[in-house]
């Protein structure tokens, strides 16, 4: 375990520490009078810290790379509001040296108690072929792993280890409370399109260092993967009907609701058209809440810009505590 985490920025103020992290980003830009500087990005389990190291440059800038886990002895100070370290010393570490569960977040939620969740909604299913598809994943320990390790995207929203599963088991219980308001709708399809909407994930994205894409993930994108996912389960289940298969397809690849976001279609009937709207309100939800609390320790009640929702945003808490003077 480290002996100093990005969370102890503030109360380390103005003195010097020795640590590891991941090199988030790294860029060599040159100073006023020509000469390079390192502006970098640490993170670890707790969070993201900006870096720069002036001096020594020339000797450090190759021998680590962005993604490399490094030991870093800096002065932490604050710049603009916000914590930041000054590099004085820094090196590659090995394999040998590193704890992978010091510097990637992970859900504080107990993920066998989601995964229970999960399987407890499946067994509340009355469509038996919906519930033989989805039984199908959740007894393939490969996907269980998978499901219970990923994040549920790189940085836009549950962003940590067991991310996927968080957002999952949120957005059943949002789709099972808000699906008994319309009678229209099918509980058991709706649900089957929550547990699949995001299952590509598990092989889109890389998580043991840091978060990044697969080449699959690159090439192919997490609704592609989830078809032939769902294929290959499908093969097992030869009576299952093609008209619901067509049905489940489309909720895979709707669920972005819009072109522009990456949708090849647009919901088209009720269940997905619900999907889409429920998961893209869990999904800015949780967007909000990181920031908020990535930026607790500022004392503003606006935060910075968010670029995933494209506005800074308010916090209610501190603009309440405020004076009216202030309004």
């Amino acid at each position: 375990m480290k002996d100093f985490y990005i969370s102890q920025a503030v109360e380390r103020e103005n003195t010097t520490v020795t640590s590891s992290f991941i090199v988030a980003a790294k860029q060599v830009k040159p100073k006023k009078n020509g000469d390079p500087y390192l502006a970098l990005t640490f993170s670890d389990r707790t969070g993201l810290l900006d870096a720069k190291m002036w001096d020594g440059v020339a000797e450090a800038q190759d021998k680590f790379e962005a993604q490399d886990i490094v030991k870093v002895r800096g002065l932490i100070s604050r710049y603009n509001g916000r914590m930041q370290i000054t590099v004085h010393q820094i090196r590659k570490i090995d394999d040998s040296e590193i704890d992978y569960s010091d510097y990637l977040p992970k859900t504080d939620k107990n993920v066998d108690e989601l995964w229970a969740t999960v399987k407890g909604y499946v067994d509340s299913f009355k469509n038996p072929h919906l519930k033989s598809l989805i039984e199908s994943f959740i007894c393939d320990p490969e996907i269980e792993r998978g499901y219970k390790d990923a994040p549920a995207a790189k940085t836009l929203h549950h962003a940590f280890i067991g991310g996927l599963l968080e957002h999952v088991v949120a957005l059943m219980k949002l789709c099972d409370t808000v699906a008994a308001l319309y009678p229209q709708i099918d509980r058991d399809l709706l649900l089957t399109g929550v547990f699949l909407h995001d299952i590509g994930k598990v092989h889109e994205l890389n998580y043991s260092r840091a978060f990044g894409y697969s080449t699959s993930g690159q090439l192919l994108g997490h609704m592609i993967i989830e078809l032939e996912m769902l294929h290959e389960k499908l093969k097992l289940l030869p009576d299952f009907p093609k008209r619901l298969q067509i049905l489940v397809e489309h909720l895979i690849i709707s669920h972005h609701g819009q072109y522009e976001f990456g949708s090849p279609k647009l919901p088209m009937f009720p269940e997905a058209l619900m999907l889409h709207y429920l998961d893209d309100l869990d999904s800015k939800m949780e967007s909000m809440r990181a920031h908020f609390e990535r930026e607790a320790t500022l004392e503003n009640e606006w935060t910075s810009y968010n670029k995933s929702l494209e506005r800074p945003l308010l916090n209610v808490k501190k603009y309440l505590a405020g004076s009216d003077e202030d309004k």
